[in-house]
């Protein structure tokens, strides 16, 4: 199989595992203050990585649950088994398995799956963006006015404290504002057209790698900050490309 075939079996099979314990009593390894960490979360990378691991065993895991596989490798999968935990958690249908392939620090592959809609977003460096495989483009909407905002607040103090400040900016002039749970959804709703742009001052790249290559190649753009000293943890402005980010900030 290719890149892009494996990542989607790897998707789909975690994606029945989800759906199969969708709504039922699960088990809670870790209940913090904003963020719950369930035992589905490890099974669910195991079986991504598991498919992954399969068909490249030669190649590096960086995955939300842990490493895995030869982290020398030059092809690094980047995985987040289940975005939108909380969510999850709560019966609310609104989470994915995100997946991307980065080769030398750049994306490859993304693939982002929303098993409770059945809606598949594909990409591969080059190519066009897919939803179910038909080619999806970001908004052409220009104006603030016009659009709707997708904000995250993350986890700590500060976060919380910087991302509720821009919240309350950006809501007196946007037309609707949404804090919806998936960092990956919400990308790949940009990707879509369905909203316009995605603040979060704090984020990991397993939530947003491959949101990162679907929206570019669906003519979006994404700024990312590295925060200082925490190796993969950034601050993202991702949006249309038409709508000024001075604006949303």
């Amino acid at each position: 199989m290719t890149f892009l075939e494996t990542a989607v079996t790897a998707a789909k099979s975690s994606g029945e595992l989800l759906m199969e314990h969708f709504g039922k009593e699960l088990s809670v390894d870790k209940a913090l203050h904003h963020d719950i960490k369930l035992a589905l979360d490890r099974e669910s990378q195991d079986l991504i990585v598991g498919v992954l691991l399969e068909q490249f065993p030669d190649h590096a895991i960086y995955g939300e649950e842990g490493l895995a596989g030869n982290q020398d490798s030059d092809y690094q999968w980047i995985v987040d088994p289940i975005d939108g935990t909380v969510n999850y958690f709560y019966g609310i249908p609104h989470f994915c398995i995100s997946i991307a392939l980065r080769h030398k620090d750049e994306l490859i592959v993304g693939v982002i799956l929303d098993p409770a809609m059945n809606e598949l977003w594909t990409v591969e460096k080059g190519g066009p963006a897919l939803l179910n495989g038909k080619e999806i483009s970001a908004s052409p909407r220009t104006k603030i006015e016009e659009s709707i905002l997708f904000f995250g607040c993350g986890k700590t103090e500060e976060a919380l404290e910087k991302g509720l400040e821009r919240f309350k900016r950006a809501s007196l002039r946007a037309r609707k504002m949404r804090m919806m749970g998936s960092a990956a959804l919400g990308m790949a709703y940009i990707a879509t057209g369905r909203l316009d742009a995605y603040v979060e001052s704090r984020i990991s790249l397993w939530d947003i790698a491959a949101g990162q290559l679907l929206l570019e190649a669906a003519g979006g753009k994404t700024e990312l900050t590295q925060v200082e000293g925490e190796p993969d943890v950034w601050s993202i402005v991702a949006t249309n490309a038409k709508i000024p980010i001075e604006e949303i900030l």
